[in-house]
């Protein structure tokens, strides 16, 4: 059962047609060929253009199937874990569903209407099997209750992905999570030889026939976010063979397609070799950073303070399920402000954390953020960190605003930093409080 999404052609304005990779995968002879025996979603569901419509199809014939499905998965850990909490606001409607044998009124699709009148009939044991395990206190090991054969969930759970690891473990109950490859819209680029490792420890091998790949070398003062070097310094790009182990390069990639030494924007580092071919750790993007002055904070630094600080909620009972962050520099001095979207481990007990909590939490991040962030907040060149929580849903709701603009459900990568101002006003419309750092850090 994997959550596919096809998204339009446009045309360029040279007259082309233009569609994303995987769209043109999905209207492959081939594909559509083997789609009904490997994939529990039809064609039509993945084809269907309103992204609500096409997740309650594909969940609602992924549990009629439920005994025949042994992997679960999609390109991103992002839509797995969407996809489960959409299951958690709909379970009772597909139920219903399942019962009759009839496909909900408001799913007006007809690719969709046409796929489940092949597909559904009247199954009321089956719908009472799958009330009675929604039907919980918990939804802990759920993705294992209700698919009991699967053997793994399937996702890239690397990079920017990671955030999602902790609350798609909950889910999961015991069930590794497997990140096959690193690819980018450029070129594949490398495979995990070893699936079942965990997500930290994953290192993709490169595969040097499927690109012409290079590297730029890059530098990390420690403490400091990795940078380029500067134009003082050699950038000349290696080749494959030649980067060396525990250092970082930007890739660049030449194709037969006509791509010339193109910056994929991703930072790797060495971690060790197959044979002869190296073996990269995703590290971050290149320049996704937040600025106030002339400090920088990558995504590799947000995730570190972050992880730093949300340790603080374990013991009350809640997880961090999703957070981005933008520079407020609407008053001098500008500072950080971190919206967190918290849920609790068990379903129905959600209290709004402490301020005592939060505003350790806001500390805790400036003490494990970079040097020169800590010594432009002792100046007050940086004023106090701020963290905001928001309402449950605030997320899908976001993301919700970027498929509208034409993201792929399947694609979609929350923003480490968001720039957007109809996104920040999503974001503040939402916000339940409002939390900063009581001191620059020691």
């Amino acid at each position: 059962m994997e959550f596919l999404f096809a998204r339009p052609e446009i045309e360029t304005p040279s007259g082309l047609k233009a569609t994303s990779v995987t769209t043109s995968i999905f209207k492959e002879c081939g594909f559509r060929a083997m789609l009904p025996k490997f994939y529990t979603s039809p064609v039509e569901t993945i084809f269907c253009p309103e992204t609500q419509q096409s997740l309650y199809c594909q969940l609602l014939f992924g549990l009629i199937q439920r005994d025949e499905v042994v992997m679960i998965g999609s390109t991103f850990a992002s839509t797995v874990l969407r996809a489960i909490k959409f299951l958690e606001n709909h379970w009772q409607e597909m139920c219903s569903d399942i019962k009759i044998g009839q496909l909900s009124c408001w799913i007006t699709d007809s690719g969709c209407r046409n796929a489940a009148s092949l597909i559904m009939k009247p199954n009321p044991v089956l719908a009472d099997l799958i009330e009675d395990i929604c039907n919980c206190k918990s939804w802990e090991g759920m993705i294992r209750k209700l698919w009991p054969k699967a053997k793994y969930v399937g996702c890239i759970c690397t990079g920017v992905m990671k955030q999602y690891t902790e609350e798609l473990d909950l889910y999961c109950g015991g069930l590794p999570l497997v990140s096959y490859f690193y690819a980018s819209s450029e070129a594949h680029c490398g495979i995990n030889l070893e699936p079942l490792c965990k997500p930290s420890d994953v290192s993709y091998t490169f595969i040097p026939n499927m690109a012409y790949f290079e590297f730029l070398p890059v530098k990390n003062d420690g403490n400091e976010s990795i940078e380029m070097r500067g134009n003082n310094e050699i950038t000349e790009a290696v080749d494959l063979v030649n980067v060396r182990l525990g250092h970082c390069y930007e890739l660049l990639v030449t194709t037969s397609r006509g791509l010339y030494r193109c910056k994929v924007g991703d930072i790797l580092m060495v971690t060790g070799f197959h044979n002869n071919a190296p073996q990269f750790q995703f590290v971050e993007r290149q320049n996704v950073a937040i600025s106030v002055d002339q400090e920088k904070t990558s995504e590799a630094d947000l995730f570190k303070a972050v992880t730093e600080a949300k340790a603080l909620l374990d013991p009350i009972g809640l997880i961090l399920t999703e957070y981005t962050s933008y520079a407020d520099t609407s008053s001098a001095p500008g500072h950080y402000v971190l919206y967190w979207e918290l849920k609790e481990k068990e379903r129905n007990h959600y209290t709004e954390p402490g301020a005592n909590i939060m505003v350790e939490c806001c500390f805790r991040m400036e003490e494990s953020l970079h040097y020169t962030y800590q010594i432009y907040r002792k100046k007050n060149i940086i004023a106090a960190l701020e963290i905001r929580v928001v309402k449950q849903g605030t997320f899908e709701a976001l993301m919700d605003y970027y498929v509208s603009k034409g993201t792929s459900l399947s694609q979609y990568k929350r923003p480490s930093c968001i720039k957007s101002k109809e996104a920040l006003k999503i974001l503040d419309s939402r916000v339940t409080g409002k939390f900063f750092s009581p001191k620059p850090p020691l």
